[in-house]
């Protein structure tokens, strides 16, 4: 007999599969058991209702999201990883439509996308520490991930015969260019260097009490977006 675990994967599979061949409407109690071999009150049992099974497809889609991120080594420009971060990113939208409705929706797992956040973080940092972020690495990340989530969805949302898909290149590059800058040629500025020095203030927590680290962390980020005279 099937153990748990492999029953509620199985269980998931199909409902992947139901809604990438069929859309959310051809997600039913019934449509999922023949899918997946149960009976309806396995799927109960497991998940508590439908609900609970498509936050479970949704996280599971988060998981192979970020292992397809993981699977892409960074380079030693981390501009253009987060280039190709938001390549990925729009690719496996495109790919899987349905579930990344549910992932980035209201249905989707809040662990799944604070851990999405987390990795989105991590390259805004390498980016601030190499002296080439424009803005805060909050403004950046904000900025950017609105701006990719809603250029997929609106891609997906468009019959795949009137999708003009450079409009995520041209958005990407341009996003790009108003949150980062060249390689510093001389010594940085006083907003890069308020940038680079919040994004490794966390390797030195001890130095600063909650009070002193959020006073800190307020006035570096009025450094970041203070956009000096040219």
């Amino acid at each position: 007999m099937a153990d748990r675990e492999e029953v509620r994967q199985r269980i998931i599979d199909a409902t992947t599969e139901l809604l990438r061949d069929k859309g959310r409407a051809g997600v039913t109690t019934r449509t999922v058991s023949a899918a997946a071999g149960v009976q309806a009150p396995t799927i109960y049992r497991l998940f508590t209702d439908m609900n609970g099974l498509l936050e479970a497809v949704a996280a599971d889609g988060f998981e192979r999201y970020l292992a397809r991120k993981d699977s892409r080594p960074f380079s030693d420009d981390p501009v253009a990883d987060w280039r190709r971060g938001w390549d990925t990113h729009v690719e496996f939208g495109l790919e899987n439509p349905e579930q990344y409705l549910l992932m980035f929706g209201q249905t989707g797992s809040n662990i799944g996308r604070e851990q999405a956040l987390s990795r989105l973080r991590m390259i805004v940092e390498r980016v601030a520490v190499a002296g080439r972020l424009a803005v805060g690495a909050e403004t950046a990340m904000g900025m950017v991930h609105a701006a990719c989530v809603g250029l997929t969805l609106n891609l997906i949302r468009t019959p795949p015969e009137e999708r003009d898909l450079s409009l995520s290149g041209r958005l990407r590059d341009a996003l790009l260019a108003a949150v980062t800058t060249d390689a510093p040629a001389g010594p940085p500025d006083v907003a890069q260097r308020a940038v680079g020095f919040k994004a490794v203030l966390g390797d030195a927590k001890e130095l600063y009490t909650p009070g002193e680290r959020a006073l800190l962390e307020e006035l570096l980020d009025r450094a970041a977006n203070h956009a000096p005279d040219r």
